[in-house]
C-alpha cells in the first residue's frame, strides 16, 4: 500500500519526465542501483557542508581537500556495501579523491566562503499548500545578507545543461522558492545554482508573479498525478533519457512488463 501526500522536486520532476518512472519510484518504491556521479555528487556536498563548520578564515581549499577523507569514511560507514560496490579497490578511491579535489577547487573558483554565513545548510524544508499536498525537500544552503534578503543555493556537480535542457534544476529552484514563501511569507531575493562540472553559476531573481506560477504549475501537475493514481494509468514516455533509466526492462514503451500497481489508499486534495 502506499500514501499520495508529498512531492518533491526531483518527484515532480520524475512525473513531467515519464509518469511510469514516478510510479516505480513513489509508489512501488523499487530499488535502483547506485551510480559513482551520484555518490560523487554526495561526498562533495558534506565536504561543503562541513567546511562552514570552521570559522572564516579556515575556509580554505586545503582545509576543504582535507575533509574528503573524513566525509568518505563518514558515508562508508553509513553504507559500507555501496562504498564496495562503487569503489571496489584503492584505484577506484584514489580517483574518486581526486575527482571530488576538482569540484572543490571549482568552488573555490566561483565562491569565498570566509565571506559568507550561512543561515542553514542540507536544511530539510517543507510547507503544506491549500489542497493539502505536503511541500518538501532539502536545500542545500540558505543565506541571509545583513539587510535580510535571502539566497537559496544549490550546488550541482555535473555540467550546466544546455539552455534546453534546463528546465529541471529551474523548477528545482523555484520549487523552494515557493516553499520558503509558503513557510515563512518571506519573497527569496536569489536562487542561486553552482555547476562545478562547468564552474559556472545561473542566478535568478524571482518575482511574486514567479511565485504564483509556480503554485499554479504545482497544482495542475499534481492534479494530473491524482487522476493518473486514481485511474492506475502511468503511461510511459519514450526519450533519449530511457538509455539511462534502470526501469527499462520492465518499461512497456520497450516491451517489458511492470508489476500491478500497489494500492493507493490516500492521495492529498482527495
Amino acid at each position: 500500500m502506499a500514501e499520495l501526500l508529498a512531492l518533491s522536486p526531483s518527484r515532480a520532476n520524475d512525473f513531467v519526465q515519464c509518469p511510469l518512472k514516478f510510479r516505480l519510484r513513489t509508489i512501488d518504491k523499487l530499488p535502483e542501483p547506485p551510480s559513482e556521479a551520484a555518490f560523487r555528487g554526495t561526498l562533495v556536498h558534506s565536504v561543503l557542508e562541513r567546511l562552514f563548520d570552521a570559522s572564516a578564515p579556515e575556509r580554505t581549499i586545503e582545509r576543504a581537500v582535507d575533509g574528503i577523507a573524513p566525509a568518505l569514511e563518514a558515508l562508508r560507514a553509513k553504507d559500507p556495501q555501496t562504498v564496495a560496490e562503487l569503489f571496489p579497490g584503492p584505484d577506484q578511491i584514489v580517483r574518486l579523491q581526486e575527482q571530488a579535489r576538482g569540484l572543490l577547487e571549482a568552488y573555490f573558483a566561483l565562491e569565498m566562503p570566509d565571506r559568507l554565513e550561512p543561515e542553514a545548510r542540507e536544511e530539510f524544508v517543507s510547507a503544506p499548500m491549500s489542497s493539502g499536498l505536503l511541500l518538501r525537500g532539502f536545500v542545500d544552503r540558505t543565506d541571509r545578507a545583513p539587510g535580510g534578503q535571502v539566497r537559496l543555493v544549490d550546488y550541482k556537480t555535473g555540467k550546466q545543461p544546455k539552455p534546453q535542457y534546463s528546465s529541471e534544476a529551474d523548477f528545482q529552484m523555484r520549487f523552494y522558492a515557493l516553499v520558503h514563501w509558503l513557510s515563512r511569507r518571506e519573497l527569496v531575493h536569489t536562487l542561486q545554482l553552482f555547476y562545478l562540472g562547468s564552474r559556472t553559476t545561473v542566478a535568478k531573481r524571482p518575482t511574486a508573479g514567479d511565485i504564483e506560477r509556480t503554485e499554479m504549475e504545482i497544482l495542475e501537475l499534481w492534479e494530473s498525478i491524482a487522476r493518473a493514481a486514481e485511474a492506475d494509468e502511468w503511461r510511459p514516455r519514450r526519450t533519449p533519457l530511457c538509455g539511462w533509466c534502470h526501469f527499462k526492462p520492465i518499461c512497456p514503451a520497450w516491451g517489458g512488463t511492470p508489476p500491478p500497481t500497489p494500492e493507493i489508499t490516500a492521495i492529498a486534495g482527495r
